[in-house]
């Protein structure tokens, strides 16, 4: 992972806070669409509510709760000199 991005760890820490008494459980791992994306679900509470979230794996490293854009086939409108 490079600098610029978050790790997985310190999204936990700030999305579910685990603790000792309510940790935080990866419920499911995997890859999705053409890409192979990576995700990992992950489960715990806040506020003795529980929730899951999934964090999505970016091409730079970082994880994040959105996953990443598709790549779009793009036309250049450069015109080259004959």
């Amino acid at each position: 992972m490079n600098g610029n991005g978050i790790s997985l760890r310190d999204l936990v820490d700030k999305w579910l806070a685990p603790t000792r008494s309510i940790p935080a459980k990866v419920i499911e791992i995997g890859r999705f669409g053409s890409g192979g994306v990576r995700f990992v679900r992950l489960e715990g509470a806040v506020s003795n509510c529980p929730l899951s979230i999934v964090f999505f794996r970016h091409g730079h490293g970082a994880w994040d709760v959105f996953p990443p854009v598709p790549d779009t086939p793009a036309m250049g409108t450069r015109l080259f000199a004959a």
